[in-house]
């Protein structure tokens, strides 16, 4: 597919509405699905790649272990840490407010779990550098370090 588009929790291609993507993976159909532009762009394509399957992961992970990623990146924002570690979790987080994080609504679940995706991504697909890696260095280290402990991680297949 080339030019892809999410609307209303849909994957569209050559349409004008909604919001430009380059994946989108479909947990209940066990489907990830790619713009074939990434073809041209490898390192990029397994950034994205990995940043999708890291989904299945988080929904395998548990509730401890997501609660305890969602108390650190709570912890980075309380701190006024800023940046993210991809447009996907970044713009979420641009568009968070107090009473999302200390409600836990459903806006900031989902910046959690793109945050996660995201790092997992630098973590694991990364390419060194990118446009996209602006998260402040004291927060790379510690989410780094919270990949690191988690024996869950070690357990998963996806």
């Amino acid at each position: 597919m080339g030019g892809l588009r999410a609307h209303r929790g849909e994957l569209r291609s050559g349409q004008e509405k909604g919001t430009e993507v380059h994946a989108g993976s479909f947990l209940r159909r066990r489907e990830i699905v790619l713009d074939s532009a990434l073809l041209a762009r490898p390192p990029e394509m397994l950034r994205i790649l990995t940043h999708e399957l890291y989904h299945f992961v988080w929904l395998r992970l548990g509730n401890a272990a997501r609660r305890s990623y969602e108390d650190l990146v709570a912890g980075e924002c309380r701190g006024g840490m800023r940046g993210e570690l991809g447009w996907s979790s970044q713009w979420r987080k641009d568009a968070l407010s107090l009473r999302d994080r200390t409600q836990r609504t459903r806006r900031w679940r989902e910046y959690v779990c793109e945050s996660f995706c995201d790092t997992a991504s630098w973590l694991i697909g990364g390419t060194g550098r990118h446009p996209e890696y602006t998260l402040e260095r004291p927060a790379r280290e510690r989410r780094r370090a919270w990949f690191l402990s988690r024996k869950e991680l070690e357990r998963i297949s996806v």
